[in-house]
């Protein structure tokens, strides 16, 4: 077995119960620590994972260590697509999955199925930052854009930031895990652990909790124990912190060129505390820290970092994952086949999402045989992702009943959590000519609604439209669409003359693809021009995209911040305007030059919903 400290025992005790069926814990890890010796030594799950290694080829046991990337979209078993995904179980005996997108039932189906092909059973990861809601949603059937619904969709975590509270950090980890290990997923990639200190960020952002070290510790620390202590592993990332950056990893490589002292005062300080608090995986980042490794490679390629700094400084003993491998910030300076093998040598257990699954075992074969690793390494990573499916019990019973996820995934209770915490995270950054909330006594004031999103987003404004009507006043509303090149603001401009309230919504944000956090200069000219015809009057602006929004059109009057695009957020920030709940969270972050870390406008409410 995996030698463990005494913290990553507690989890592993909680995990394996919850695995067993038994009943999650609520409170704190020490709560669980009465039959942990009994797990932690049970002698038919070592025995298990050392029978299973001992079967094991070299190329096998390299296998367990490559996840690749599927979609959890529907297919059929006769399928071109369907085949290929079989083969990597059937043939390349991959160790596990990270799945993609999906509807809950698809997904879980999916996960079944391969499970069925494999013939060890596979550990399945996700990406979940907001939720199981992040992946498994079943999107918008066009060209109707009918919300065909999904799993329960929390805003984005730096709206935990704002609200500053741990015990909501701690119920959206606990959902997370109950929706996601409904499906058959037992990773979750989250929570973020970055300190976004650096605005430009174009990669980041909301992601994080915030900018304040000790606040993403807390945070970070709460969401980990959540999700852990009902049936799913956490993941740091992207270790040693990706904040500082204003390079997108997907498309570059960054370089976060500070002292070793600011990283251990900012960057490390989440890591730590999420270490403690029993942490089960740590992915890595694809950016250059010469402060911790002065030849240039990327952290996810350093052994200074992974092996010396995560391993022997910090102590962590769980599973070390990469980001994926087929990002530019890892595969840049040295190709793909390469990039594997300084992965292996590094450190790293599990290569996530390689271009080429096939390709990635036999570089990473190749370099035992090239003598920069033996096959002992190997052994000690295979170790850890065996421990874990012995934990999860998955050796006993790896398949999941479809007829539970209805039952568990976007339940109402889960729904509302996820509208408490939009509605605790609004923060209303500034109102200087008191225009929130827009209903006052006996007033039923003309509202134009603007909202700018990209072509793909067919949800944005729809949520928030459709509740502001529930007062009966009497919207306009128009979406400009902001991969439209030469859009014209025009009649934008006119219907806004027109209002007695001119609400002006931002949903783009960044994306894997994208290499800056602003928006388009020509919707930043147009919100001047409305401040500038209407002297400030009446101007909402509301941006669910990029928190940063402010430092484009430094003098909007009223600038409210909602932490995502989906319906909760959406939902929360009509309340707001509306006077329906009270605004009290402040700015987890600073937006130079204009506002500090801990600026915010207080409403009460004055409304009953």
């Amino acid at each position: 077995m995996v030698t463990v400290n005494r913290t990553r025992v507690i989890v592993g005790a909680i995990v394996f119960a919850l695995a067993c069926g038994r009943r999650p814990v609520d409170t704190a890890p020490a709560a669980a620590a009465s039959g942990v010796a009994s797990v932690v030594a049970n002698p038919s799950a070592s025995a298990w994972s050392d029978s299973v290694l001992r079967s094991l080829s070299l190329r096998d046991k390299v296998a367990q260590l490559v996840w690749p990337w599927i979609l959890g979209d529907y297919v059929a078993e006769t399928s071109t697509e369907w085949q290929r995904i079989v083969r990597l179980s059937t043939e390349d005996h991959v160790g596990g999955y990270i799945v993609s997108v999906g509807s809950p039932t698809e997904i879980a189906a999916k996960i079944n199925a391969l499970q069925r092909a494999s013939q060890l059973p596979l550990l399945v990861s996700a990406d979940l930052e907001t939720g199981l809601g992040f992946r498994a949603r079943g999107g918008y059937f066009v060209p109707n854009a009918i919300d065909l619904g999904g799993a329960t969709m929390f805003p984005w975590i730096m709206a935990l930031g704002a609200s500053n509270d741990t015990s909501l950090a701690y119920e959206m980890g606990r959902v997370t895990a109950e929706e996601g290990r409904a499906l058959g997923i037992h990773i979750a990639f989250g929570p973020v652990l970055d300190v976004n200190n650096n605005p430009a960020n174009p990669v980041i952002g909301a992601r994080s909790f915030g900018e304040v070290p000790a606040r993403v510790a807390r945070l970070g620390a709460a969401q980990v124990r959540g999700i852990q202590q009902h049936g799913m592993l956490a993941t740091g990332k992207h270790f040693p912190g990706h904040g500082d950056t204003e390079v997108n990893s997907h498309l570059d490589l960054p370089v976060v060129n500070v002292s070793k002292p600011r990283l251990d005062s900012i960057e490390l300080v989440p890591f730590r505390a999420a270490v403690n608090a029993g942490l089960g995986a740590m992915m890595t980042f694809h950016g250059v820290l010469p402060a911790l490794d002065s030849s240039g490679v990327p952290a996810t390629l350093s052994r200074p970092v992974l092996s010396t700094l995560l391993r022997d400084q910090l102590k962590f003993d769980g599973l070390i994952v990469t980001d994926a491998m087929d990002m530019q910030g890892v595969v840049k300076q040295f190709g793909a086949g390469e990039s594997n093998k300084r992965a292996i040598e590094a450190g790293a257990d599990v290569l996530l999402m390689p271009k080429d699954t096939r390709a990635a075992i036999d570089a990473v074969v190749e370099g035992i045989k090239e003598g920069r690793y033996d096959e002992e390494r190997i052994n000690r990573s295979v170790r850890r992702v065996l421990a874990l499916k012995s934990m999860f019990g998955l050796q006993r019973n790896r398949f999941v009943e479809l007829s539970n996820v209805r039952r568990v995934v976007g339940d109402s209770e889960h729904v509302a959590l996820a509208n408490r915490i939009a509605d605790r995270g609004v923060v209303l950054v500034r109102d200087t000519k008191s225009a929130v909330p827009i209903l006052r006594e006996n007033a039923q004031p003309r509202v134009y609604s603007l909202t700018y999103a990209r072509r793909t987003d067919l949800g944005a404004g729809v949520a928030f439209n459709a509740y502001l009507r529930t007062r009966s006043l009497p919207v306009v509303n128009d979406i400009v669409i902001a991969d439209d090149p030469g859009t014209s603001f025009a009649r934008a401009l006119e219907r806004a003359r027109a209002a007695d309230i001119v609400i002006v919504s931002n949903y783009v944000n960044i994306t894997s693809e994208t290499a800056t956090a602003s928006v388009d200069a020509a919707f930043a000219q147009f919100m001047r021009d409305v401040v500038r015809e209407r002297e400030g009057r009446g101007v909402v602006v509301v941006t669910f995209g990029t928190p940063y929004l402010l430092q484009q059109i430094a003098d909007a009057p009223s600038y409210m911040i909602a932490w995502g695009s989906h319906v909760a957020s959406q939902r929360a920030a009509a309340r707001a305007l509306l006077g329906e709940i009270d605004i009290t969270a402040t700015l987890p972050i600073s937006i130079p030059p204009l506002h500090s870390i801990g600026d915010g406008e207080r409403r009460s409410a004055r409304l009953t919903p």
